[in-house]
């Protein structure tokens, strides 16, 4: 036979009691808020087009559409400018959102650079290549810039992969973004 001490019992009667709180106040009406549908109070409405919650019409779409995001702003895909930074404050992401990369093409006074996809975070981290996968070239982020759509619901780790890494490394040219899925507000 075990032994159950006095705080163990204390513990989980607490516990219990939180649970139960916490499923009642769950069936509550909230000021402002229509009231639960599947609360019918004890009467059955069988469901149907008029009264199934989830059949009613959308008459009100408050969904945001997809944005684009400028990466840097006015700075856009430049050396020595913090991206992390950028993503952090430009921030939350979501799936659909687009991504524009805008950079000069290489010429007598400016760097190259280019977009890598880095396969994970350890790779970001470290700014290696080697399983990187490059999505844009140093031509392609000139003019409206590259777009980069973002369709899953995983990081996307970004880096320029110009110089072995070198921008990445020293430069800050790296962030992530974790796209988020759209609310549905309605």
């Amino acid at each position: 036979m075990g032994f159950i001490s006095g705080q163990g019992v204390v513990t989980s009667l607490l516990v219990l009691m939180a649970s139960l709180s916490a499923v009642a106040m769950a069936n509550r009406p909230i000021a402002g808020k229509p009231e639960n549908p599947w609360n019918t109070g004890g009467r059955f409405n069988p469901p149907g087009p008029k009264n199934h919650p989830f059949h009613q019409p959308n008459t009100n779409n408050n969904t945001r559409p997809p944005k684009k995001f400028i990466v840097g702003g006015s700075n856009g895909w430049r050396y020595g400018f913090n991206y992390t930074d950028w993503a952090l404050k430009n921030g939350p992401f979501y799936i659909n959102d687009t991504l524009v990369f805008k950079y000069d093409p290489p010429n007598s006074t400016t760097f190259p650079h280019s977009v890598y996809l880095l396969p994970n975070f350890w790779s970001f981290q470290r700014c290696d290549l080697s399983r990187a996968k490059q999505v844009a070239t140093v031509a392609e982020g000139s003019g409206e810039g590259f777009e980069f759509v973002l369709k899953n619901w995983w990081p996307h780790y970004f880096s320029c992969g110009e110089h072995n890494g070198i921008h990445c490394k020293e430069g800050m040219m790296k962030f992530f973004v974790m796209p988020l899925f759209r609310p549905c507000h309605g």
